[in-house]
């Protein structure tokens, strides 16, 4: 088998096209996420809490104040950016949450396996035979043979 034929085998299983499926939709959904947490969520806590943008959260590592990221940058200085790690975090919980009610819900439609109670079998009815021998057993007890 050819190193062709080998490759066309292994991208033509059915594992191989799920995963890159759920791939693609994983980094479909991560932008969504993404979108939800920046453009709306972060926004709406960031008002809660005093007009705060997470995104702009940051300390400079020469210890001077810059009023953005993207300032501190074009001098040069290093920043320790944990608002946007914050807003990586919040993803993240956005995420796992929505895994969690997914899976939760594909268990929940997966049958259960069927309890099978034990019925105890009724012993076949005797044969003819069986039946005259029963009966010749009971008159020789009683006597009237």
């Amino acid at each position: 088998m050819g190193f062709v034929s080998e490759f066309k085998e292994f991208i033509a299983k059915g594992n191989v096209l799920d995963l890159a499926v759920g791939v693609i939709i994983g980094a479909a959904f991560g932008k969504i996420v993404t979108s939800l947490t920046d453009d709306i969520i972060m926004p709406v806590v960031g008002l809660a809490l005093g007009k705060v943008d997470f995104a702009n959260l940051f300390v400079a590592m020469n210890g001077q104040h810059y009023t953005t990221i993207e300032e501190a940058k074009k001098a040069g200085v290093g920043t320790l950016n944990y608002g946007l790690f914050l807003n990586a975090l919040i993803n993240f919980l956005i995420i796992a949450f929505i895994v969690f009610l997914i899976v939760k819900g594909a268990n929940s439609i997966r049958k259960k396996p069927v309890e099978v109670v034990a019925v105890p079998a009724t012993p076949p009815p005797p044969t003819t035979d069986q039946q005259l021998l029963m009966e010749i057993r009971d008159a020789l007890r009683t006597g009237r043979a």
